[in-house]
């Protein structure tokens, strides 16, 4: 019984351990072969406690994979122009092939304009108007991390999405509609909900694979979905139970754990993920930069 339950969670934990390890092992020879070694520069702006995090466990996971990591970090209340100086700094700087820039960034300053100040090709959030493009099109490009890592565990549970239903919930240009690009890529019929959806449950009902990014602690209930789907939950919110803060996805995990067929659990499912993609865009992007062509990277991927 307990192998059963086991078999139904998508540990993103291990899938991108393996990642991790496979990323490390390109980048040792793209190494020895140009004598350079990738860079991933962060900037993170303020002391947001959840952003300091995230930043810290990138940093980490940089190293981890023998990659150089460039780390600037700036007052909360720094002017717009110093930021987008910063980023101009490190587009200019031939150790660093990627540029990531934290987000939420502090309500004077524009986000949009600094993610397009990022050159595309060091863009390794894959948030720059050309990537997105690219993505729509069809064509190689850097893709968001989240729904990079979603699309990855979907395919090593689904190994064919022809003829299945995709519902994701939420719309953003960060999660919801890269991942509506990723999904129709693979050959799923896709729906994208949205706040002004209508029976929004209903829909839900009829996912093969339901994605779920919309920031509301566990909005979605097991009377939501269809026996045997597939769920994939990226929402992380913090929420007080018992007295204890705890992390919460937007799927009531115990409540549709016996319904579904897989799910990914809060934490240790996507967020892993996300940073494992992070650093494969980073190794993509130093094959461009360092003039090198692109290996098959599929058996990172399986």
């Amino acid at each position: 019984m307990e192998s059963n339950m086991e078999n139904k969670i998508i540990d993103g934990k291990i899938a991108s351990s393996d990642i991790r390890k496979r990323i490390k092992e390109f980048g040792e020879v793209l190494k020895k072969k140009t004598g350079k070694t990738p860079g991933l520069a962060v900037v993170l702006v303020g002391e947001n406690p959840a952003s300091r995090v995230y930043v810290k466990n990138k940093i980490e996971k940089t190293k981890e994979v023998g990659f150089n990591s460039i780390e600037h970090k700036l007052d909360q209340n720094v002017e717009e122009k110093k930021l987008l100086e910063v980023v101009d700094q490190l587009n200019n700087d031939s150790n660093v092939q990627g540029i990531l820039v934290q987000l939420p960034l502090p309500d004077h300053i524009d986000a949009d304009k600094v993610l397009d100040r990022i050159l595309p090709e060091k863009d390794v959030d894959g948030f720059h108007a050309n990537n997105v493009g690219k993505l729509w099109s069809g064509l190689n490009s850097l893709v968001p991390c989240t729904p990079l890592g979603c699309s990855i565990l979907v395919k090593k549970n689904f190994k064919d999405l022809s003829g299945k239903h995709a519902v994701i919930i939420g719309r953003s240009n960060i999660v919801g509609k890269p991942m509506a690009a990723l999904l129709l890529e693979m050959n799923a019929t896709v729906t994208i909900c949205h706040s002004r959806t209508k029976d929004l449950s209903e829909v839900c009902k009829e996912a093969d694979i339901l994605v779920a990014a919309v920031g509301i602690p566990e909005m979605v209930k097991s009377s939501w979905i269809k026996k045997g789907s597939i769920i994939i939950d990226v929402g992380i919110n913090r929420i007080e139970r018992a007295g204890k803060k705890i992390l919460v996805g937007d799927v009531d995990y115990k409540d549709c754990f016996e319904k579904c067929n897989k799910i990914t659990p809060v934490p240790g499912g996507v967020g892993p993920m996300t940073i494992a993609c992070l650093l494969l865009n980073t190794l993509f992007a130093s094959y461009s930069q360092f003039n090198e062509p692109t290996p098959d990277l599929s058996s990172i991927l399986e």
